[in-house]
């Protein structure tokens, strides 16, 4: 492949949505630990991937070797906006995604939702704490992907890790929605039941008086006298990790 055709290649991928493109080595390294099919993964001349490779993720070394193609520094500049520090990118195929089926599991995780998320790193940062609880998944609606690019760079990658997808509305289902509103009741032990949809609101706006309309339980992060919210990825820290720890 010459050189303007993977430039082509990997701007276009940014505005396909049954791509990915992973910036940087973790994306790349999480995508490759869970499962992702790879098209492309593209490594600067100048670059450190095979340190990286062996310091970080020597179990993905074979999958790294198998697809990496070493490009001259100045053409990799070229492939992103911003050039990964890390020297190496990639394009993969975007997973399908059922929220259908996510929401009718039966396993008592909760499934995390966004409504209408508008800061990229915050659903990256969600996506990656979500991961790492072991959520069932994440849902957001609203204009953001929560694949694009930024968002894949704050989660390192980890939307391979679960199932996450953006949807129009909440459909019905058997799980309890959870809100997280500051005008719930503060949360304790017992509180978050199984299977449940834990819902968080805009960075600003808050929840939807629709979505709080159609809640099972609203429930608020307890917080010091003056203090009157949290980042958003830092509350669904909060919140799943008091469902994790049994509170």
């Amino acid at each position: 492949m010459n050189h303007q055709v993977r430039i082509d290649r990997f701007r276009s991928a940014r505005g396909d949505h049954t791509l990915v493109v992973l910036e940087g080595f973790h994306p790349l390294k999480h995508a490759i630990r869970f499962g992702a099919e790879l098209l492309d993964v593209v490594a600067a001349e100048d670059g450190d991937l095979e340190k990286l490779v062996a310091e970080y993720a020597p179990d993905a070394a074979a999958k790294v070797a198998e697809h990496v193609r070493v490009i001259p520094a100045d053409v990799f500049a070229k492939l992103a906006p911003v050039t990964p520090p890390t020297g190496v990118i990639a394009i993969a195929m975007r997973p399908k995604v059922s929220p259908v089926q996510m929401l009718d599991d039966q396993d008592p995780a909760p499934v995390v939702m966004l409504e209408n998320p508008r800061n990229l790193l915050n659903i990256g940062a969600v996506i990656r704490v979500s991961a790492a609880a072991g959520a069932a998944g994440v849902l957001t609606t609203g204009p953001q992907d929560p694949w694009n690019p930024a968002a894949v760079i704050a989660a390192t990658g980890l939307q391979y890790a679960i199932p996450v997808a953006r949807i129009d509305s909440l459909p019905a289902c058997h799980r309890p929605l959870v809100v997280i509103d500051p005008g719930g009741e503060p949360l304790r032990q017992g509180l978050l039941p199984s299977n449940a949809i834990l819902a968080f609101g805009a960075e600003r706006e808050g929840l939807s008086r629709e979505l709080l309309a159609r809640a099972t339980h609203c429930v608020s992060i307890p917080m010091a006298p003056g203090v009157s919210s949290l980042n958003l990825a830092t509350a669904v820290s909060a919140v799943l990790y008091a469902w994790r720890l049994g509170l």
